[in-house]
């Protein structure tokens, strides 16, 4: 196909999670429950987010086995084997996972192990639920692993339900989610169609979440922000990660750090440290950014300042004398990058963002 640059093939597999997508979707729940065919779900949520699972409950009706509202950050697998007692206890044959991150990566921790289907239902922008991969934590060290047993069955977007996600959260869910298509830009296996949803995803959120910085209530931001985030979940499904998810999970694993927040200072110095080796990834993530006159790296900086983002790992509690560990760990079983690990320059790259200094 000369002209395209498809010259040398490439390789892409479909992932095949059903989506309902809109405004008020919630309320297909039982529906896509019995679908399923699930009698007895059991409904998961973190212990800030109970309100969400009775909504869930409620529309289940009879096919609610009940509720777990254990599920944490970073998913310990000391709270997996807690919910899956549970969910013997109370005889569930499926899950619903209402919420962010943590709520849909306990769901996925419970059915690979299990077996049982899943549904998911995110409140934020984090596009787990879009993805095979599971990360969990363990003595303090996350591991990442991949299956088609983990991705969930059909996921339910429904726009009213991150109407009430905080602004300040929003904006870095958004940017956590727009990590995931960046990377996709210049992953190992990158292809046309990853690249189009990331180039999609990206415009998408870059546009929305400066919106609900303004609004939070503004309904076609929200829905923008949430179709993006479908996009960059795609993203994160269908190709590898580099380096700046291999910083995040040794922060977020190593240093109990929050995710999206830490997502979010990481991203532009982690852009700037692939920006030599990666060019045509950055003019697309410029462009997309809507900021080609500058660097990919500063206009990830500047979107975070934007919708009124930390911007430095000291602010989320990062101690200063764990740089060094932190160095070691990043170059310890590394991912695959575009340009080479080197523990000095991944060392200074996490100083700039320790301080949160622009990347350099």
């Amino acid at each position: 196909m000369p002209g395209f640059g498809f010259g040398s093939g490439f390789t892409y597999t479909g992932l095949p999670a059903r989506v309902v997508f809109g405004t008020g979707t919630l309320a297909s729940v039982r529906a896509e429950v019995e679908r399923l065919a699930i009698s007895r779900a059991l409904v998961l949520t973190t212990p800030a987010q109970t309100a969400h699972g009775r909504l869930v409950t409620d529309a289940l009706g009879d096919r609610a086995a009940g509720v777990f509202s254990g599920a944490v950050m970073h998913t310990p697998v000391e709270v997996t084997r807690v919910a899956l007692d549970a969910a013997r206890e109370l005889g569930a044959d499926g899950v619903v996972a209402i919420g962010g991150g943590s709520t849909i990566g306990l769901g996925k921790a419970i059915a690979v192990r299990t077996g049982l289907p899943q549904l998911a239902i995110p409140t934020t922008y984090a596009g787990s639920e879009m993805t095979p991969i599971l990360g969990e934590t363990e003595a303090g060290h996350k591991t990442t692993r991949s299956s088609p047993d983990i991705l969930p069955e059909t996921v339910i977007y429904d726009v009213e339900l991150t109407l009430g996600l905080p602004a300040a959260l929003s904006g870095t869910s958004g940017i956590n989610a727009i990590a995931h298509a960046a990377e996709a830009l210049y992953a190992r296996d990158t292809n046309p169609i990853a690249q189009v949803m990331a180039e999609q995803a990206i415009a998408a959120l870059s546009r929305a979440l400066p919106a609900i910085a303004t609004d939070p209530a503004d309904r076609d931001a929200r829905a923008g922000a949430l179709y993006g985030a479908w996009l960059c979940g795609m993203c994160l499904g269908s190709v590898g990660m580099a380096l700046h998810h291999k910083l995040c999970h040794v922060l977020g694993g190593a240093f109990q750090l929050p995710h999206a927040e830490t997502h979010t200072v990481v991203l532009p110095h982690a852009i700037a440290y692939n920006a030599a080796a990666a060019p045509c990834a950055m003019a697309r993530i410029a462009q997309a950014l809507g900021t080609a006159g500058t660097s990919a790296a500063r206009g990830l900086y500047d979107l975070a300042g934007a919708v009124g983002a930390e911007r430095s790992l000291a602010a989320l509690g990062m101690p200063a004398d764990g740089l060094d560990r932190a160095a070691d760990l990043a170059v310890a079983n590394p991912y695959w990058n575009p340009r080479p690990l080197e523990r000095a320059a991944i060392r200074d790259l996490l100083a700039r963002a320790f301080a949160g200094a622009p990347p350099a």
